[in-house]
């Protein structure tokens, strides 16, 4: 559904949020093994993720590292598809047909529009403190 960038993006963030703080900084390499990505594609997708310390934020230097403020916690995990240009995939026709609409509805059309609600609802309403935790309390994992 996503790209492997994207979703490379969405473990990286609930990783960094489930395990660093202001205080304890990630580093690369321990995402990129984490989320089993390769370091150089982890950095280009961090680098795109800590662009105006929106989402992750980073420090530079021998302590530094990637960490999620408690207020990027809280975010909705949609804005991690907006910053790594994926959002319109929640709202495409699943064809990937341009003209698809309720008077012009592709085959699949009917079917998709509630799974499309569910999904979009999903990502609005789950925050990325959410997802983390539910991976700490181990009802779900990531790798």
């Amino acid at each position: 559904m996503f790209s492997k960038a994207t979703e490379y993006a969405l473990r990286a963030t609930i990783y960094i949020a489930q395990k660093s703080s202001e205080e304890k900084k990630l580093s690369i390499e321990e995402i990129a093994l984490a989320i089993d990505s390769p370091k150089s594609f982890t950095a280009k997708i961090l680098q795109v993720l800590t662009k105006d310390n929106k989402i992750v934020s980073s420090v530079r230097g021998p302590n530094g590292g990637f960490y999620l403020t408690e207020k990027a916690k809280k975010m909705p995990a949609r804005l991690i598809l907006q910053a790594m240009g994926e959002d319109e995939v929640l709202e495409k026709c699943v064809l990937g047909l341009k003209q698809c609409s309720e008077l012009q509805p592709c085959p699949m059309h009917a079917q998709y529009k509630a799974i499309k609600q569910q999904l979009i609802k999903l990502f609005v309403t789950k925050s990325i403190k959410q997802l983390a935790t539910e991976i700490k309390d181990g009802v779900v994992f990531i790798k």
